[in-house]
């Protein structure tokens, strides 16, 4: 597993083990403003979204990785989504536990993924939604290349106010 392996963390497929450490984060109320989520996830649902987790990327057009440490801690989740091999582009979210940013894991899973999405995938381009405020996501898909391409006005709705959205791409030159 060379391919998604840095030199501090590496992203792996999910697991039925990863039920507990999934439940949270689905269930963590404070980020389903960024995930567009509006109820929360039972165990069992998310057992049998595990159970399907083998599916290939080509059938399911998403592919969800866990970022592990060197040390197998479970560091948070990095997705693509919305794969259109026709186009050849896709969507990328990632999520590291509030306890575990800001020390770098969150750039070099980007990295993985990004490198991961153009040389094996054969992916054109990634592209990413932000909501303004998220300044943390924004730096981050800055400093992998991303570019600030589009404002979706009022794009999303969550505790009585609207949110713009901003649409970023990275193009594989």
């Amino acid at each position: 597993m060379i391919t998604l392996k840095g030199d501090n963390v590496y992203l792996r497929a999910l697991e039925p083990e990863d039920l507990e450490f999934i439940y949270a984060i689905e269930n963590d109320e404070s980020i389903w403003e960024i995930s567009n989520t509006q109820t929360p996830y039972s165990k069992f649902i998310i057992k049998q979204y595990l159970e399907n987790a083998h599916k290939d990327i080509f059938e399911v057009k998403q592919l969800r990785l866990v970022i592990s440490s060197n040390d197998n801690e479970s560091l948070g989740l990095i997705d693509i989504f919305d794969f259109d091999f026709k186009n050849k582009r896709a969507g990328i979210g990632i999520l590291i536990k509030s306890d575990n940013r800001y020390k770098g894991y969150g750039f070099e899973a980007l990295k993985l993924l990004v490198s991961y999405s153009f040389k094996t995938l054969g992916l054109h381009q990634l592209y990413c939604n932000i909501s303004e405020g998220n300044e943390a996501s924004m730096s981050l898909f800055k400093k992998q290349g991303f570019v600030n391409v589009g404002l979706k006005k009022d794009w999303n709705f969550n505790n009585n106010e609207y949110k713009d959205e901003y649409l970023f791409q990275l193009i594989n030159n």
